[in-house]
């Protein structure tokens, strides 16, 4: 057992420990996420209905963090569901010849391989859209090629892709969002062991998944937010608007039924087709998921973009029934607590990004500090691993994070460079483009 973590007897648990294993596999239990905080006396005795005994973080008791009280209490996640929406529970997915990825390169690397790759992919999608507003048969190549290195990048490490997403500007919503679903998609597709091929599938139906909004009014597309019934009911035509378009363009039925399928939902509540469970392709679900997260995440004008913490809250209140749930909470172990590019607070009220993630310790993340206590931006950025620079700290002056800030609601950006760990210091390198 890990010299930071101890082993503990349910019946000896408390509120405020940090659980990082049981004793047994955690896909035995009902609990989401590998690693939680007990939040209250139902969590005890959720766990002792499971578990003689469970591991806990000896450095990881304190006050419940913002993330921990987003999400509602283990014991109640499985029947606190909305009243009147009918709830489909089935088998946990499993991949047909998952692949075993080799562990990730140093994401340092990647980044200056990958630099250009999101405005090359940009310039790729503007470039199909462009063709499909004006009624012309678009040419895929250039996109086909771009996705292919986008899946390339993420099979290398996933860490490096994600970053630029989450740090590079783009003017243009439609694109941002086509290609930062992408992205989400590829990092998940990878923990999920998706073979090459379909990884390239899932990358193009994510980037094309709204090219069928080409076929609808302006006063539509402008204005998805303050749709009448008849609106909504022309709106719910554009997967099947843009399937045919890419059946013309020779697109593959498998990125097809990506675009066709990623609105519909689990319990059958979803556009057009009403399809359920078993019957929305495994490819269609993961772009249906990840579409949700980026929407509810992500900037756009006149919506204030939730934190990672409060989209997962939301979309484990739709657990089976419009997200199946064991793939949400496979999302969310793929993705992290702390997604790479989450701007944060720190506990001594400073800012920052961040930059990398412990599996071992979720909770306390590498973040690039930009801010200084006050909230006045540092000279130079620096580098702080919250798990290392705990280890040195007395208990009552360790960092934690104290809460995530929506994406974009602050003038925290990273510097046009990217942190690069080069033991024992860092060192900064330019970004072409910048």
């Amino acid at each position: 057992m890990d010299l930071n973590q101890k082993k503990v007897a349910v019946h000896d648990l408390e509120i405020g420990m940090f659980v990082t294993d049981l004793d047994r596999p955690w896909h035995q239990t009902p609990f989401p996420i590998q690693g939680f905080f007990i939040r209250s006396q139902e969590d005890i005795r959720a766990l002792a209905s499971h578990c003689q005994w469970v591991a806990v973080g000896v450095d990881e008791i304190h006050d419940i963090p913002e993330y921990a009280r987003h999400i509602p209490p283990l014991f109640v996640q499985r029947s606190s569901r909305q009243r009147g929406v009918e709830v489909l529970e089935l088998p946990p997915l499993k991949v047909k010849d998952a692949v075993a990825y080799p562990p990730a390169i140093p994401r340092e690397h990647e980044i200056e391989a990958s630099a250009t790759l999101l405005a090359d992919a940009e310039t790729a999608l503007t470039a199909v859209t462009a063709q499909l507003f004006a009624g012309e048969l678009p040419d895929f190549i250039a996109l086909e090629a771009v996705v292919q290195r986008m899946v390339g990048s993420v099979i290398r490490t996933p860490d490096a892709l994600l970053w630029l997403s989450r740090t590079r500007e783009q003017q243009n919503h439609t694109c941002r969002h086509a290609l930062n679903t992408a992205v989400w998609a590829l990092v998940f597709g990878r923990h999920l062991g998706l073979p090459e091929p379909l990884l390239n599938h899932l990358a193009m139906g994510c980037a094309l998944a709204h090219v069928g909004k080409a076929g609808l009014p302006t006063s539509i597309t402008c204005n998805e937010q303050g749709l009448d019934a008849n609106e909504y009911e022309l709106f719910r035509t554009y997967p099947d608007l843009g399937a045919r378009q890419l059946t013309l363009a020779g697109v593959p039925k498998v990125v097809i039924s990506i675009v066709q399928r990623h609105c519909e939902r689990h319990n059958g509540t979803g556009f057009p087709q009403g399809l359920r469970g078993d019957r929305i392709p495994l490819l269609a679900k993961i772009a249906g998921l990840v579409n949700e997260y980026e929407k509810l995440t992500g900037p756009r004008e006149g919506w204030q973009p939730m934190t990672p913490a409060q989209a997962v809250s939301q979309l484990f209140s739709m657990c089976n029934i419009e997200f199946q749930e064991d793939l949400l909470e496979k999302y969310v172990r793929a993705i992290g607590i702390y997604p790479i590019g989450t701007q944060v607070e720190l506990s001594n009220g400073q800012r920052g990004v961040v930059v990398s993630n412990s599996p071992e310790r979720r909770l306390f993340p590498t973040v690039q500090v930009m801010t200084d206590q006050l909230r006045q931006p540092l000279a130079a950025p620096t580098i702080l691993n919250l798990g290392g620079s705990n280890l040195r700290r007395p208990k009552d002056a360790r960092l934690q994070i104290a809460r995530c800030l929506p994406f974009g609601s602050v003038d925290l950006k990273p510097p046009k460079t990217e942190p690069v760990r080069r033991a024992p210091r860092w060192r900064w390198f330019r970004l072409p483009g910048w």
